[in-house]
């Protein structure tokens, strides 16, 4: 009897070791084919949004057809959105996003989840429902990271398009404009973007400084974090 049931309790290992193995690879293979298709985004930010991502759906998030990543290491003049077809493992934009005013000028340097900071927020979200509002056709979120941006619905944080964020004033103010916080792109592409996002996508907002990122629960992926998270998410109001 011990060894059958030994030899149970180590088939269950190997079988969740398979597994794991598994998942492990896929994600290694996405990595690799996403990084092909985006050869100018940082590996580095790719892979923490691919972990990230993977973190939500090993506790409990649906899996996502589509990925925003975005580095807010890089200055607002470049085109630091990228957003991905996971399934077609295709490059579907880059653009232009900007960050929050009080995050800093050309480049965000300052993060924030309180409620009135103008500041932009990092790591996870998962997209919502789109609506009409002030700024047009947009999109709502909620953040995933417990402390870092858990606070985003209540913030009013979503994409809308915006027209200062616009390449034209480079030249007469060294950037593009700033937001009250929220991930704005330009008009031109603000419908293709919510269209493309909305509806339980995901976004990962990134810095290469990680004192910023270091309260990340996707990251070191805390399951108990990031499930109370993504339960307190879908209790609240989608309009």
């Amino acid at each position: 009897m011990v060894g059958y049931v030994g030899r149970l309790c180590l088939a269950a290992l190997w079988l969740s070791y398979a597994s794991v193995s598994m998942a492990s690879t896929a994600q290694d293979g996405l990595l690799r084919d996403l990084a092909r298709v985006a050869p100018a985004l940082s590996q580095q930010a790719l892979q923490h949004a691919l972990a990230a991502m993977q973190c939500a759906v090993n506790h409990g998030a649906e899996p996502a057809h589509r990925l925003a990543v975005i580095d807010y290491s890089r200055p607002s003049t470049e085109r630091r959105l990228w957003i991905f077809d996971l399934q077609r493992k295709r490059l579907l934009l880059r653009d232009f996003v900007a960050h929050g005013r009080q995050s800093g000028e050309n480049f965000a340097e300052v993060f924030s989840n309180r409620l009135g900071s103008h500041q932009t927020s990092l790591g996870l979200f998962r997209t919502a429902e789109s609506y009409r509002g002030k700024h047009g056709y947009s999109l709502r979120m909620d953040g995933l990271e417990p402390g870092l941006n858990d606070l985003a619905r209540e913030r009013a944080i979503v994409i809308h398009g915006a027209a200062y964020v616009s390449p034209r004033l480079v030249q007469s103010q060294g950037r593009i404009g700033r937001s009250l916080g929220c991930p704005a792109v330009r008009p031109e592409v603000a419908r293709m973007v919510v269209d493309q996002l909305k509806g339980g996508q995901f976004l990962f907002a990134w810095h290469s400084n990680q004192r910023w990122m270091q309260g990340s629960a996707s990251l070191d992926c805390k399951p108990q974090r990031i499930a109370s998270s993504q339960t307190r998410a879908s209790r609240l109001p989608k309009s």
